[in-house]
This record gives structure tokens, C-alpha cells and sequence, in this order.
């Protein structure tokens, strides 16, 4: 069926322009027509010569999810039938990849699926959290309200993680430069040092020779140790591939001297927000904290969610469990302890979520004002000293000559 391409003006005069699947042009004025819209252009959209290549498609990011929740939140509230707000979803969406996901979906939905079963057929972009509490809000009868509190939340999860690669970015990228610049140096310039040291004679400094036994060693074994590196990589992988693998580099991470504490409060952060929001949003607190071990993100913080998991299915409070894991800050079993005994859980779990959300962002600007000195007296001492231990035979030969 061929796809058109349209602009026209809803009832406030708006602009608006999207795509609709209809068999001719006719058809495309008539949903228009329906949707509440006057068509000023037409035309059917040209093919696409890679659309069945899979891996030169746009992928589907949180993002877009983001948006489409939030849309579709407003369109429900506004009123607009369920299939209806799907179709202006579908018919204004740019990316083909995510366009197609919904247009499948508003055909399983018209087939009398429902949205969360529908949404299911695509786990890399609706997880078990999104589908879940599609589902709690269908039943319930309040799926506008679950769209908003799940755009919010994929919001907030959004910059939480954004904070985290940005405070890990920037020293791997300095490290990197660094060990490409004294590679180079010690490749191609010490060599050319070394040839005229070897014309004017005489014994080298101790730093000096130093160096330049160190460009002999880089130079002659360059291969084996790129090829080390390859290897490391790739046994690491698979390592971390293993479920012992993982755990074990996981709880060596959150036991990290730096970046340890900034790991642990995005872990209280995460498994806070998304327990507070599935619990608020109907969703028993047993399917929470299933849902929420399996997007952890890390194999110490799973393990010690099941085990509160478990504590609660013998009959024990949250809290309890909580503390006996070692990884929640007694700060965080206190407040669930409270919010347990009031019966307001999930409103303590967002106060900490919160709370923590902002101790991230103080830990990262603490996390990158520390390290930009750091780096810098690294790449100091580092390349300083190879320039240095180079010139000090200019400085012993003028010296002589000055004498």
C-alpha cells in the first residue's frame, strides 16, 4: 500500500504535516477529514531504496519514546480514541524505523490486542517497566496518567545517565590522547633523537637513556602489544559475558575509589525512581521489584533487589531485607522504614529518589573538578618528562661548549 505525504491546518489554523498508508488519495483526504485537519498538499511519498536494509535504519531512541508517550498522554486526556491517537502518532513520526513499530502496533490494537500486549512484540524499545505499566493502566483505566508519569520518569532516567557517561567520557578520552601522544613520540621522535645523540658521541643521562631504551622496546614490540591489547579486550568480553563474570566485575566497580560512590547513589536513584513509579502507578510491589532487578544495570544491585524480593515473600517488611543487603545507605532503609509504617511508600521512595538524584549531580561536578587537575599534572609529568629527558644532552653538550 503506497504511503502519502501531507500538510494541512487543523482547526486552530496550526500547521501540520505527516504520513498516512492509504490505498489512494481519496482515502488520505478522508482520514484527514477525520482527524480534523484541511489538506493543503498531497503526494505520495517515493520509495526508499534501503527500507529492507535493516542495519542502515534509524534506530529507535529513548527519546523517542519519551515523545511518544507524551503525546499519547495528551491525546488520551484530550480524549481522542485509543486507535485515533495512534494513527496521528504514526502519520507524524520521522523516524522509519519507530513509524513502522507503530503502525504494527495500531494494527494489533484494531485486531483486539491490547496496547500493552501490542508494545510487548518489541522488547529493545518498550522494556518489561514501559509494558507493565501500560498494562496497570489499562486495566485501571487511567492510561493517560501511567504515559505521563512514565515520560517523566524516562526524562529523569535520561539526564541521570547522561551525568554518568559524561563524568566517565572525559578521562577516558584525556587517557586516550595521552597514550597516543607518547606513543607517537616514542615511535617517531625519540628514534631521530637517539640517531643524533649516536652522531655527537659521549655517554647519555641516566633520564635520557631511560627514554630511549623505552623507544626501543615500544618500537620493536608495537605489534605484540596492539595484539595484547585486542586479546584483553576480547577475553574481558567474554568474561564479562559470564553471569560470574559480570558479577564480579560489578561489585568491583561499585567498590571503586571514585567512581564506586558516584555508581552506588545512581544505583539508590534508579531502583528509587522506578519503585515509586510502578508502585504509585498500580503495579503490585512483588512485579516491582521483578521488573526493577531485571533493569538494574548491575548484578550486585539485582542480586540484593531479589533478595528484598524474597524477604517480602516470607512475609517481612521492605525495609529489613533492604539493610541487610549492604548496598542501600542506612539513610535509605530508615525512609522506607518510615514510608512503610505510613503507608506512603512510594511518595519516601520519590523524596529519595530525589534526594539522590541531586547528590549525583554534586557528585559529578565534585567527580570532574578533581579530575581536570589530576589530568593535567598527569600529562605534565608524562609528556613533560619525555621532552625533558630528551633535551637534557642538548643542555650537558652546550654546557660543555659554554665551558
Amino acid at each position: 500500500m503506497p504511503v502519502y505525504l501531507w500538510k494541512g491546518k487543523d482547526r486552530k489554523g496550526t500547521v501540520q504535516k505527516g504520513e498516512i498508508e492509504a490505498p489512494d488519495e481519496s482515502a488520505v483526504r478522508m482520514q484527514l477529514r477525520r482527524m480534523q485537519i484541511t489538506p493543503t498538499k498531497i503526494k505520495k511519498k517515493p520509495k526508499d531504496l534501503f527500507e529492507n536494509v535493516s542495519f542502515m535504519q534509524p534506530k529507535v531512541e529513548q527519546s523517542d519514546v519519551v515523545i511518544f508517550a507524551r503525546q499519547f498522554s495528551t491525546m488520551i486526556d484530550a480524549g481522542l480514541p485509543l486507535i485515533q491517537g495512534l494513527e496521528i502518532l504514526y502519520s507524524q513520526q520521522e523516524n522509519k524505523t519507530f513509524k513502522s513499530m507503530l503502525k504494527e502496533i495500531k494494527e494489533s490494537v484494531e485486531g483486539g490486542s491490547t496496547l500493552a500486549d501490542a508494545l510487548k512484540k518489541y522488547p529493545k524499545v518498550f522494556d518489561d517497566l514501559f509494558v507493565n505499566m501500560i498494562a496497570a493502566g489499562e486495566v485501571g483505566g487511567i492510561l493517560d496518567t501511567i504515559l505521563s508519569r512514565l515520560s517523566a520518569y524516562m526524562e529523569k532516567a535520561m539526564k541521570l545517565k547522561k551525568q554518568v557517561k559524561g563524568a566517565m567520557t572525559y578521562p577516558i578520552i584525556v587517557l586516550i590522547i595521552a597514550v597516543l601522544v607518547v606513543g607517537v613520540i616514542l615511535v617517531f621522535v625519540i628514534p631521530v633523537f637517539e640517531k643524533m645523540f649516536a652522531d655527537f658521541g659521549g655517554v647519555l643521562p641516566v633520564p635520557t637513556q631511560i627514554v630511549v631504551n623505552m623507544s626501543r622496546f615500544v618500537k620493536g614490540n608495537i605489534h605484540y602489544m596492539i595484539g595484547a591489547v585486542v586479546v584483553f579486550v576480547f577475553a574481558f568480553k567474554r568474561f564479562y559475558a559470564t553471569e560470574k563474570g559480570r558479577a564480579l566485575v560489578d561489585d568491583i566497580m561499585l567498590k571503586l575509589p571514585v567512581f564506586g560512590p558516584l555508581l552506588r547513589k545512581v544505583a539508590v536513584a534508579r531502583f528509587t525512581r522506578t519503585t515509586s513509579t510502578m508502585i504509585s502507578s498500580g503495579v503490585s510491589i512483588l512485579d516491582a521489584l521483578d521488573i526493577v532487578a531485571k533493569t538494574a544495570g548491575n548484578k550486585t544491585v539485582e542480586a540484593a533487589v531479589y533478595h528484598v524480593r524474597s524477604g517480602i515473600t516470607e512475609g517481612r517488611t521492605m525495609a529489613d531485607p533492604l539493610g541487610e543487603t549492604g548496598v542501600f545507605p542506612s539513610m535509605v532503609v530508615q525512609m522506607v522504614a518510615v514510608g512503610e509504617s505510613t503507608g506512603a511508600l512510594d511518595t519516601m521512595l520519590e523524596k529519595i529518589a530525589d534526594f539522590y538524584d541531586d547528590e549525583v549531580d554534586a557528585a559529578v561536578e565534585n567527580l570532574t573538578s578533581m579530575i581536570e587537575p589530576f589530568m593535567m599534572v598527569f600529562l605534565g609529568v608524562t609528556i613533560g618528562g619525555l621532552v625533558v629527558s630528551m633535551y637534557l644532552p642538548i643542555f650537558k653538550m652546550a654546557g660543555m661548549v659554554g665551558g
